[in-house]
């Protein structure tokens, strides 16, 4: 399992998520995007409409009919219905099932601090878990080490 964590100090998750999400897909990767928050996963919907209009990103809210098609899937739980093995956490929040995904990538702010810091240190506790931590560096994502 890798897990990657990323501060967010100037961009919001919702800005974020696209972003993470066009790289999923272009690695042939489903995705499913985790958030406790209902408002965020409605501006996390309109977002991945807007990003990138000449290139939109197929995708849906879970229990939508047709889950097992989307591509990225939009749900406040953590069951993969679109057979995903990568997820993303916009809300910050550690899940116990993120064991059964192949990829995590765990977004989190200024006021989620504390709880990264405990997440980072009990992962790397896991057999087998690689985790990465980046940082926005004015308007580039870069690999902190």
């Amino acid at each position: 399992m890798r897990v990657d964590f990323y501060q967010l100090s100037r961009d919001p998750a919702e800005t974020v998520v696209p972003l993470l999400a066009a790289a999923s897909r272009k690695a042939g990767e489903r995705l499913l995007v985790v958030s406790a928050d209902t408002e965020q996963l409605g501006q996390i919907d309109t977002m991945l409409w807007e990003a990138q209009p000449a290139a939109f990103l197929a995708h849906g809210m879970a229990g939508g009919g047709h889950d097992d098609r989307q591509p990225i899937l939009l749900s406040s739980g953590m069951e993969a219905t679109n057979g995903a093995r990568y997820a993303l956490l916009a809300d910050g929040q550690w899940r116990e099932e993120c064991s059964t995904f192949e990829r995590i990538f765990l977004l989190f702010g200024d006021d989620r601090l504390d709880d990264a810091r405990q997440c980072w240190t009990m992962v790397g506790k896991l057999d087998a878990a690689e985790r990465h931590f980046w940082k926005q560096d004015g308007g580039k994502w870069r690999e902190m080490v």
